[in-house]
C-alpha cells in the first residue's frame, strides 16, 4: 500500500518536472535548449517525457490548424490583392525608369555645373587659407626686409632689436614653412655679421681718435687756457658782480653750442669737423669734437649678444696699445716748442676720451683702469721730459716748456687726474733752467767785462750823477760832497752787471709763476740761483778778467782784488765754523766727521775747482791761506776759555774732523803744491792731538827742546791749557772712584805732567 503511494508520489513529481521542462522549451531560445534536454536524458523517464512532448506537439498543431482555418479567407484575399498590386508595380517601375532616364538626361548639365561649383568652392577655400597663411608670413617677410635695410644703412643696434623680435615673436608663428627654417638657420650668421660690422665701426673710431687726439687735446688745453685767463680777470677785478663760472659750467655752455650747431649722425666715424676758432672766441668743448656713437652701439650690441666682457677686454687692450704709441715722444721733440705741444695734445686728447667713456658708459672702463693708464702715462711722460729737456740750452724755450707743462697739468687736473708729480718734475726743470740762465748770463757778463775800460766813471753834472745812481744804488757821503766834475770809484761794468743781476732775478721769478709755491719757497729758489750767479758765473768772469795780462788794471788794484778773495774766503770759513756744535763732555766715541765740517770741505773743494781760472800763485795762496785760517780757527775753538772741560771722547771727535781736513789737504785741491806742503798747515793740531790721544807724555817731556823731537810743534803752554781741561773732567767724573788704585795713579800722573809743563812754560817766559 505504502509502496503504491510512493510510486504514485514519484509519478507526480516526474510529471511536474516534465511539465516544467516543456514550458522551459517553449519559452527558451533554441540556442539554450541543450542543457534542458540533457537533464531529460540524464533521468530514467525520458520515454514518458517523449510521450508528453508528442502530446504537447499535437495540441499545438490543433491550435495552429484552428487559427489557419479562422484566417484563411483573409489570406486568400491578400494573395488576390498582391497579384493586382504586382501589375501596378510593374507599371510604376516602368514609369520610374522612364522618369529616371529623362531626369538623368536633363540633369547632366546640372551635374557638370555642380562639379564646377564644387571646384570653385574648393579653390575659394584654398585661396582663403593661402591668404590667411600669407597674412602670417607677411610680417615675417617685412621684418626680415626691415632687418636687411637696417644692416644696409649701418643701423646695427636697431637691426639687432629687429632680429630679436623676428626670432622670438614672428618666426615661431610660421616655423613649419621651409623659408622660415632658412631664416632661422641664417640668424646666427646675421648676428655674427652685425658683430663684425659694429666691430669694424669701432676699429674705424679707434683709428680716427688716434689720429685726432692732438686736435682733441689742443681744444681741451685751449679751454683750460681760456678758463685760466678768465680766472685772472676775475682776480684782477674782484668787484665785478657776475658770478664766476666753473670749468664744468664752461664745458656745459660749449656743449650746448656744439649740440645746436654740429648734429651727430650714426654714420660718423668718430670726429666731427670743427672750424678753427680765433684765439679770442670761445672754443667748443673737447668732448663734443668726438662722436662716441660707434662705441655705444658696439657696446650695446655686444651686451645684447652676451659678449660684453669680450668687447670690454678688446677695447681696453686696443686703448692700452694706443696709449703706448701716444706716450712715445718723437726723437726731435726737444728742438721746438711745437714738438712738446703736439706731444702734450695727444696725451690730453687720449685721457679726455677715456674720461668721457668712464662717465658715459657703465663699466666699459672703470676708475682702476684709468688710474693704471694714468700712472703709466705719468711715469713715461716725466721720463720723456727729463730726457728731452736736458738737451735744451735756450732758457726762453725752457720757460715756454714750463708754461706748457703747467697748462698740461692744469688741463688734466680739471678731469680729475693727479698731477703733483708733474709739478715736482718742474722743480727739477727749474734747476736746469737756472743752469741755462747761468750760461746765458756768463756770456752777458763776458761781453760787459770785455767792453769795459776799467776806469772810474766820470760825472760832470748832477743829472749824470743821478743817472748813474739810478742804475746802481751807490751811496757815498764823501763823494756826494765833492764838487763836479767827480768820479765814481768803479767803472761802467758795475751798474751794468747790477742791472743784469736784476734781469736774472726777474727771469727766475718768471719760472716760479703758476708752480703753486709759497713765497718762502720762491725766495729760496731765487736766493739759490742768485748765489750761483754771483759765486760761480760772475766770479769766473771776474777771475778770467783778472788772469788776462792785457787788462787795464793797476798793480795796486790787482793786489786789492787778490786780498779781497782771501778775505772773503776766510769769512766764509768763519760762517761754517759758527755752525760747530761740539759736545765737549761726551763719553761716546764717534766714527765720522762733523756735518758742518763735511759741508765746509765740500764748499772749499767746489770753490778751489773754480780757482783753476785764476793765476796759479793766486790760487795756491788762497788755498794755503784758507787751510791756515781753518787750522788756526780749530785750535782756537779747542782752547777757547768757554770750553772749561772736555773728555777724551770729545777729543776723539775733534780728531776725526782734523783728519778730514788733512785728507782735503792731501787731495791737492789746487795744483802746484809739493807733496805734503799743504798738510803742514795742520801740523800743530796733528801733533797736539796725537800727544793727548796716545798719552805719550814721556816722549814729549824727554825730547822737548831737541830739533828733531816728535812733538816739536806742541807748545808747553798749549798742552798745559788742554791738560787742565781734561784734568778737571777726570776729577769730576771720578769723585767716587778715587779710591781705586788705577784712578789714583792716573790722577797723580796728570798732576806730575802738569807740574812739568808749568816748569817748561816758566823757563821760556821768565
Amino acid at each position: 500500500m505504502e509502496r503504491g503511494k510512493m510510486a504514485e508520489a514519484e509519478s507526480l513529481e516526474t510529471a511536474a518536472e516534465h511539465e516544467r521542462i516543456l514550458r522551459e522549451i517553449e519559452s527558451t531560445d533554441t540556442a539554450c535548449i541543450g542543457p534542458t534536454l540533457r537533464s531529460v536524458y540524464d533521468g530514467e523517464e525520458h520515454g514518458r517525457f517523449m510521450e508528453k512532448l508528442e502530446t504537447r506537439i499535437r495540441n499545438h498543431d490543433r491550435e495552429i490548424e484552428k487559427m489557419c482555418n479562422f484566417h484563411y479567407q483573409g489570406f486568400v484575399d491578400s494573395i488576390t490583392e498582391l497579384l493586382k498590386v504586382r501589375g501596378e508595380a510593374q507599371k510604376l517601375k516602368n514609369q520610374v525608369t522612364d522618369t529616371n532616364r529623362k531626369l538623368q538626361h536633363e540633369g547632366k548639365e546640372l551635374v557638370i555645373a555642380m562639379e564646377e561649383l564644387k571646384q570653385c568652392r574648393l579653390q575659394q577655400r584654398n585661396i582663403s587659407a593661402t591668404v590667411d597663411k600669407l597674412m602670417l608670413c607677411l610680417p615675417v617677410l617685412e621684418m626680415y626686409s626691415k632687418l636687411r635695410d637696417q644692416m644696409k644703412t649701418k643701423r646695427h643696434y636697431p637691426a639687432l632689436k629687429t632680429l630679436e623680435h623676428l626670432e622670438h615673436t614672428y618666426l615661431p608663428q610660421v616655423s613649419h614653412y621651409r623659408f622660415c627654417k632658412v631664416m632661422v638657420d641664417n640668424i646666427p650668421k646675421l648676428r655674427e655679421e652685425i658683430k663684425d660690422v659694429s666691430m669694424s665701426d669701432l676699429k674705424d673710431f679707434l683709428e680716427s681718435i688716434r689720429k685726432h687726439s692732438d686736435k682733441i687735446g689742443e681744444t681741451a688745453m685751449k679751454q683750460a687756457q681760456q678758463q685760466r685767463n678768465l680766472d685772472n680777470i676775475v682776480l684782477q677785478q674782484p668787484r665785478i658782480g657776475s658770478k664766476r663760472k666753473s670749468k664744468k659750467d664752461a664745458y656745459i655752455i660749449f656743449d650746448t653750442e656744439i649740440e645746436s650747431t654740429s648734429p651727430k649722425s650714426e654714420q660718423d666715424s668718430g670726429i666731427l669737423d670743427v672750424e678753427d676758432e680765433e684765439d679770442d672766441e670761445e672754443v667748443p668743448g673737447a668732448q663734443d669734437l668726438v662722436d662716441f656713437s660707434p662705441v655705444y652701439r658696439c657696446l650695446h650690441i655686444y651686451s645684447v649678444l652676451g659678449a660684453r666682457e669680450t668687447f670690454e677686454n678688446y677695447y681696453r687692450k686696443q686703448r692700452r696699445k694706443q696709449a703706448r704709441l701716444v706716450l712715445q715722444p718723437p726723437s726731435n721733440m726737444h728742438e721746438t716748442l711745437d714738438g712738446y705741444r703736439k706731444y702734450f695734445n695727444q696725451i690730453v686728447g687720449f685721457f679726455v676720451v677715456e674720461d668721457h667713456i668712464l662717465h658715459t658708459t657703465q663699466g666699459l672702463v672703470n676708475r682702476a683702469y684709468i688710474d693704471e693708464l694714468w700712472e703709466m702715462a705719468l711715469s713715461k711722460t716725466i721720463a720723456a721730459l727729463r730726457t728731452h729737456s736736458s738737451y735744451c740750452s735756450d732758457p726762453n724755450l725752457v720757460l715756454d716748456l714750463k708754461n706748457l707743462i703747467v697748462l698740461f697739468a692744469d688741463t688734466l687736473q680739471v678731469y680729475g687726474f693727479p698731477v703733483n708729480q708733474l709739478f715736482d718734475m718742474l722743480l727739477e726743470i727749474r734747476d736746469q733752467y737756472s743752469e741755462t740762465l747761468l750760461k746765458k748770463w756768463a756770456g752777458i757778463f763776458r761781453n760787459i767785462l770785455d767792453s769795459d775800460n776799467y776806469s772810474p766813471i766820470p760825472v760832470t753834472s748832477e743829472e749824470m750823477y743821478k743817472k748813474v745812481v739810478g742804475q746802481f744804488p751807490f751811496q757815498d757821503t764823501e763823494l756826494e760832497k765833492q764838487p763836479f766834475p767827480k768820479k765814481f770809484p768803479f767803472s761802467e761794468f758795475v751798474p751794468k752787471v747790477y742791472n743784469q743781476i736784476k734781469e736774472f732775478i726777474y727771469a727766475c721769478l718768471k719760472f716760479s709763476e703758476d708752480l703753486h709755491l709759497s713765497s718762502t719757497e720762491v725766495d729760496d729758489m731765487i736766493r739759490k740761483s742768485t748765489n750761483l750767479l754771483l759765486t760761480r758765473t760772475l766770479s769766473n768772469s771776474l777771475q778770467n778778467v783778472i788772469k788776462r795780462k792785457n787788462i787795464g788794471l793797476t798793480e795796486d788794484a790787482r793786489h786789492a782784488a787778490e786780498e779781497e778773495i782771501y778775505t772773503n774766503l776766510n769769512q766764509k770759513i768763519d760762517q761754517f765754523l759758527q755752525l760747530a756744535d761740539y759736545d765737549w763732555m761726551t763719553g761716546d766715541l764717534g766714527n765720522k766727521a762733523s756735518d758742518y765740517l763735511v759741508d765746509l770741505i765740500a764748499f772749499l773743494r767746489s770753490t778751489f775747482a773754480v780757482f783753476t781760472h785764476l793765476p796759479g800763485k793766486v790760487a795756491q795762496t788762497a788755498c794755503m791761506s784758507a787751510c791756515k785760517h781753518l787750522a788756526t780757527s780749530l785750535m782756537q775753538l779747542l782752547l777757547e776759555a768757554e770750553v772749561r772741560q772736555l773728555t777724551l771722547g770729545a777729543l776723539q771727535q775733534f780728531n776725526l774732523d782734523v783728519r778730514e781736513c788733512e785728507q782735503f789737504a792731501r787731495s791737492g785741491p789746487v795744483p802746484g803744491f809739493q807733496e805734503d806742503t799743504l798738510q803742514l798747515a795742520f801740523i800743530d793740531l796733528r801733533q797736539l792731538l796725537d800727544l793727548f790721544i796716545q798719552w805719550d807724555w814721556s816722549t814729549y817731556l824727554a825730547d822737548y827742546g831737541q830739533p828733531n823731537c816728535k812733538y816739536l810743534r806742541v807748545n808747553p803752554k798749549t798742552a798745559l791749557t788742554l791738560l787742565e781741561k781734561m784734568k778737571d773732567t777726570s776729577r769730576k767724573n771720578n769723585m767716587f772712584a778715587q779710591f781705586r788704585k788705577n784712578e789714583r795713579d792716573k790722577q797723580k800722573l796728570i798732576d806730575a805732567v802738569a807740574k812739568q809743563l808749568r816748569g817748561l812754560t816758566s823757563s821760556h817766559h821768565p
